[in-house]
Parts: C-alpha cells; structure tokens; sequence
C-alpha cells in the first residue's frame, strides 16, 4: 500500500488541483484510492471526493485528538490500494510557534511521507536552497519527492531538475507545465464547489490526463509504498450500530447547500436515521421526514432561486412553526431568516428565523470557536464537559436580530451571530454559524437523532391520546 502527505511551501501553491488530479488519475489506473483533507475545510473534500469516487475525511488537530486522527486513517484507508492527505497551507505553517497543529506535524504522528509541490513560477536554481531548508528544518519529516508545478517551459523544466539533482538528493516526481486547464475557478471561500459547477467531471477528467502525462505514477507509487503504517484502533470517527433506521431526517443537498462532513452524514445513519436529500431549488415539497438539517454553503449564489421556490419555502416554515425538529449550520441559518441581500439586491427566504442576513466583502466570522453551552440548547452534552470546539467561515452577517432570542452558545473564541452568541433557538430550531463536527468530544449526531427520535415518539403518543378521545 502507498500513503503520502500533499503538501506545498506556501498556500495557493496548486496542491488541490494536483491532489484530485492524482486521485483521478489512479484511479483510471484501476486503484482503490481514499482521500483525506486537513483542516475544517468543505469544498476541496467535495472535490476529492468526486475525484477519488470515495468519501474525502477530514483530519483535525483541533477538533479531533491524535488518537482520533489515526484512528479515522486507519479505519477509512481499509482494503484501498493508496491513501493521500492533502494539506492546508504550508507544510510548516500552523497555530502555534511549534507547529503542534501543521502539517509536518500530520506526517510525523501518522509515520507518512511527504510529497511537496513547489510553485516554480519566478525560480530557477532557487528550488533547490528551499527543498535543502525545509530538509533540514525537522528531520523527523520524510520526503518522498517533489512536484514541480507551474513551470513555464521545457526550458524552465530543465534548470529546475538540474538544480534538485546537483544540489538535493530529493527525487522529482514530475513538472506539471502552466495551463488554464488546471485552472478551477475561485470565489470567497476558496475553490468553487464541484456540486455547484456543471462542468466538474469534465474537469477533473482533464486535470487527471494532464496529471498523469506529466508525473511519473510508478515513482510515486514506489516511493510512497511502505509496510507500515499508522497505529490505530481503526474504530474511525464513530462506532457503527446495526440498528435499522426508524427517523427520517432531511438533509438539504444541492447546488447551494453542499457542505457537510461525510462521517458526520455516515454518523447520522449508524445513529438511526434514514437520510432523506432535499434539493431546495427545485423540489416543491418537503418529503415526509421526521427532522431537516440544513448545512452550509452558498445560498448568496442561488439566492433568487431559493426565492422563487415559494411553496418549499412555505412548507418548510410551516413544518418549524409545527416544531419540526430542525438543526441549520451558516448557509442554513442564512436561507431560514427572513431575506439575504447580496450584491444590492434582496431575496426573501423562509422567513421562520426573526431577522435578516446580509452578505459583505470581507469576513464576518473566520476560524475556529470555542464554545460553551448556556442550558438553552434543544440536545446539549449531556453529562459531558459543557465546553467544545468547532469552527465558522461566513461573510454573512445577521441584522435586525431582536434582543428577547434565546442562544445554545456562549462564544468563548470566534464571532458567532453577535460576538457573544451562537445558535439561535426558536422552538424546535437550532440554528448558528458554527459549523459542528461529530467527534468524539462532540457527539452531536447521536443527540440530533434522539432529540429527533423523542420529538416523534411524543408527537405520535399525542395523536393517539387524541384519536383515543375521538373514537369515544
């Protein structure tokens, strides 16, 4: 088996597009290939995932613990021929100045080499001093070799490969050349999703020739491959029941509303839950489930036609007036409030939220959180330490937000909807701008799918003791 870290000098140094590209390339070669991505981040998993034909994990030094981490690796990299982590920023970069939280940090607690991409543009016999510095900066760090990406030429090509042969011995897997095929198109929060670009696979298919012409798969796969591998329990991020599903929670997944965590979904299920995918653009009715979640996104994008979908919107406020269970993450909380405005227009949405959002140039709320329950919350942790961590990325802000609401959320670290607060409650409604993972400190799928569980079982006690007092 092959497993390796992806990881660059610096961000933007075009790591996504050549970890896809390899995802898809070896998988046309008939491999079983499992992605992971480090970080919080959403979109490039639904990139990877895409590409790789299997769900991408995330790996998350601060919201998982190490043990989490490798147990996740070990458990998801199962009967796969190659497992790739691609990383977050540079190899070295993270939270603290020891790098506690990097990506160096990744490597060396899962025993995985390192591949670096080096974006060439602007250097010739430079490449060479940076490979030697990062080299020596922690020797615990194996390198595979290196990706020489953005090169401007065969002329170009040369001088970089004779100066990583006179100077390192650091083999060099491949230079992939400039080209606008490469090229994903960007918005604020990074790469546009691929559930929302209709020319993905496309794409990805001509990322993944371009990959594959010109690196050398069989070095890689040959440098890459070892015997061993992370220590782990290999329980992954949840322990599956066999427990047959007996709620249905409706998950909104469409071209506006994509970001969810595939062990969080997977989680749902193995706590009882059948999911039910909702497209709020285009469906008229709300199918008959038991509770709705309502992850993040980009409802900014699609906002008109949100609007235009009046019934959906209609049904989906009547069903939390009802006291549907319902939990909405950031694009969720912006599609329940009562109107988006974006770029000086102004959509109205569901309107069961009592205030507005608005979307602005710069970020309103970026990083990770640190929270502490207040008591109000529709499935606190029980019996568990009242504190946890997650994260928020939002340009949206809320407006007009009366001053009567009750939170889930004491902000500790991080924005939320005020500063002070997150996690909105309005009967049966959890909504915020925190983004929750479930985890082994945060086990909130299990306590989602029973307070939705609970909510049922007392609707149906109520319709019989009702039905009971008709019939006689």
């Amino acid at each position: 088996m092959s497993h390796f870290l992806i990881s660059a000098a610096h961000k933007s140094s075009g790591k996504t597009t050549i970890s896809l590209g390899l995802c898809a390339a070896l998988r046309a070669r008939g491999l079983l290939v499992q992605a992971f991505k480090k970080g919080p981040d959403y979109i490039d998993p639904l990139w990877l995932t895409q590409a790789a034909q299997r769900p991408c994990y995330n790996l998350d030094f601060y919201t998982m613990s190490s043990a989490e981490i490798r147990d996740s690796v070990v458990q998801y990299s199962q009967g796969v021929d190659i497992s790739i982590i691609e990383g977050n920023k540079g190899l070295y970069d993270g939270m603290d100045v020891k790098g506690s939280n990097s990506n160096a940090a990744l490597a060396r607690l899962l025993a995985v080499p390192v591949v670096l991409v080096l974006d060439t543009q602007g250097m010739t016999r430079g490449v060479a001093p940076l490979v030697l510095g990062y080299q020596s900066f922690d020797k615990h760090i194996k390198f595979a070799g290196v990706i020489l990406n953005k090169v401007g030429g065969a002329r170009h090509e040369g001088k970089l490969r004779e100066s990583m042969e006179y100077y390192t011995d650091v083999p060099v897997i491949g230079a992939v050349q400039r080209d606008s095929r490469l090229v994903i198109e960007e918005r604020h929060l990074g790469l546009m999703p691929s559930n929302e670009d209709k020319q993905a696979w496309d794409k990805i298919n001509t990322i993944a020739e371009l990959i594959a012409k010109q690196l050398d798969l069989d070095l890689l796969l040959k440098l890459t491959e070892t015997g061993v591998r992370a220590k782990g329990k290999g329980k992954g991020e949840w322990v599956k029941t066999n427990c047959p599903p007996d709620i249905k929670i409706g998950v909104v997944r469409d071209a506006a509303f994509g970001f969810y965590y595939a062990s969080d979904l997977e989680a749902l299920e193995a706590a009882g839950a059948e999911l039910v995918f909702i497209d709020a653009l285009h469906d008229s009715q709300l199918p008959a489930v038991d509770g709705l979640f309502i992850g993040g996104g980009f409802p900014e994008a699609k906002m008109e036609i949100l609007s235009k979908n009046k019934n959906l919107k209609t049904e989906i406020r009547d069903a939390i007036e009802g006291a549907m269970p319902v939990y909405a993450e950031c694009g969720g909380l912006m599609y329940l409030s009562r109107s988006l405005r974006w770029r000086g227009k102004t959509c109205e949405m569901v309107g069961a939220l009592p205030f507005s959002t608005v979307m602005e140039v710069r970020p309103q709320g970026r990083g990770y959180v640190h929270l502490r329950e207040t008591g109000n919350g529709l499935w606190s942790l029980l019996g568990q330490p009242a504190e946890f961590y997650a994260h928020e990325f939002h340009y949206s802000r809320v407006i007009n937000l009366p001053s009567h609401l009750k939170f889930a959320y004491h902000v500790l670290r991080g924005t939320g909807l005020d500063g002070r607060h997150d996690g909105v409650i309005y009967k049966n409604t959890l909504a915020s701008y925190v983004h929750l993972r479930d985890v082994e400190k945060n086990r909130w799928t299990q306590r989602f799918v029973d307070f939705v569980r609970n909510h049922k079982k007392s609707t149906l006690k109520k319709l019989g003791r009702n039905g009971a007092s008709m019939s006689a």
